[in-house]
């Protein structure tokens, strides 16, 4: 043995970095704040003894170790899945269920959570995030129960229970004139760059955008990607002025100096929610449960 001690959440957040290239965007996808992920990628070099990643004030790139160490982390990470999926089917009925979620479901998944509990109390939920079609994949393979989903995705082997509709808002510099308005009518916006998360980030969201833009008859000057809402918003209430959109659960969460958040008229997007689960397999009580809840928050 070479004495070395590796944490299997320090190879998930190195790994979560190394497919970023962004401590912020991998801080947003793993759910915690940049500094924790920061320290745990530098305990996890201390330990190896070797510099997995370049840090610049603008850019982060993996070294040659970092390169080496990248597929036998994800090997490792794969494996530890593969350990827990060998001996779900022998928990308990009720004791665990393995929900992925969405990014910015702000206010309504601790709503969520609550009617869970009190609908389920002798159930518990563990809640993962990663991309939507490897959550669609992890659901379909049995790895999760549920996943929530916005939009339309591929529907292969999976049923779609509609939950709710998310109100998107327009984010906009709180001293451009249109942060007056109670409302903001979307051919308002014409004359400004859009922020928007590219397709292959998020293409339901991108479509819905783009589709009110030219229903409000013009057609949207993209300027620089969505990266992370922190840095996101930072830019938009300090920079050159432009616009993007949340949705309105997140956005509830979401005050920042220099930012409103409106509601879009003319069209007023709306983005479906839906519970995705397996087609092929039984539905347990606790996702029944589950989609009772969901159904629960959206009408409160």
């Amino acid at each position: 043995m070479n004495g070395v001690v590796v944490e299997l959440r320090q190879l998930r957040y190195f790994v979560t970095v190394a497919e970023e290239l962004h401590f912020g965007r991998a801080a947003e996808r793993l759910h915690i704040v940049q500094p924790a992920v920061s320290q745990q990628i530098r305990r996890l070099e201390r330990s190896l003894g070797v510099s997995l990643l370049s840090r610049t004030t603008r850019s982060v790139s993996l070294t040659e170790a970092g390169q080496r160490f990248l597929p036998q982390a994800r090997a490792v990470l794969a494996a530890a899945e593969r350990a827990v999926d060998s001996v779900l089917e022998f928990r308990p009925p009720g004791d665990l269920i393995r929900l992925g979620t969405s990014e910015g479901l702000g206010d309504r998944l601790n709503s969520l959570l609550r009617a869970f509990a009190r609908i389920a109390p002798s159930a518990s939920l563990e809640l993962l995030h990663a991309p939507t079609l490897q959550r669609l994949q992890r659901v379909r393979d049995g790895s999760l129960d549920a996943t929530i989903v916005r939009g339309s995705w591929p529907s292969s082997g999976l049923d779609f229970t509609p939950l709710w509709m998310d109100e998107v808002v327009v984010a906009l510099p709180s001293t451009h004139p249109l942060a007056a308005s109670a409302e903001v009518s979307f051919a308002s916006l014409a004359s400004l760059p859009a922020r928007l998360s590219p397709p292959s980030r998020n293409q339901p969201l991108y479509d819905l955008v783009v589709s009110c833009c030219r229903e409000a008859g013009f057609e949207p000057e993209l300027g620089k990607e969505f990266t992370t809402a922190q840095d996101t918003l930072g830019t938009l209430g300090f920079g050159r002025p432009h616009w993007t959109v949340f949705y309105r659960a997140h956005a509830n969460l979401l005050p920042v100096p220099g930012v409103v958040f409106r509601p879009l008229r003319d069209p007023s997007p709306r983005m479906p929610t839906y519970l995705a689960t397996p087609a092929d397999r039984r539905v347990t009580p606790e996702v029944v449960a589950l989609i009772e809840a969901a159904r629960e928050t959206a009408a409160d």
